[in-house]
């Protein structure tokens, strides 16, 4: 488990049959896709799923997520998007806001809370 960022934070912590994962963004080797929105989100959603595994966790176990987007106007992609990373019902519970900035200019982040025991 490391911190691509280099950041004083953890990006994915295991607490008993919890695990957080922190804003993942559409970053990949130190910076961000370049694509724009779709890519972004596609990266970030990646990038949960990477923390998760290294926890022995799946997208499958993810009971909350909270989506922080710089353009409310990219909710119905998002909300596409989203439903092909978690096919399955129920869907995680979920937040979805809107920020002025994000870290590198990014236009999403999502965090993620996943439970180890059946859902």
């Amino acid at each position: 488990m490391t911190n691509p960022t280099g950041l004083p934070y953890t990006p994915s912590l295991r607490v008993g049959d919890w695990v957080i994962v922190s804003g993942q963004i559409g970053m990949v080797d130190g910076g961000l896709v370049r694509g724009g929105f779709e890519d972004e989100l596609r990266v970030a959603l990646s990038n949960v799923a990477s923390r998760l595994a290294e926890h022995g966790a799946s997208m499958a176990q993810v009971v909350k997520t909270t989506v922080f987007l710089h353009h409310m106007t990219d909710y119905g992609e998002m909300n596409r998007l989203y439903a092909e990373a978690f096919p399955d019902e129920p869907r995680p519970a979920r937040s979805a806001v809107a920020v002025g900035e994000l870290p590198l200019g990014a236009m999403v982040e999502i965090e993620a809370w996943a439970y180890l025991d059946e859902r």
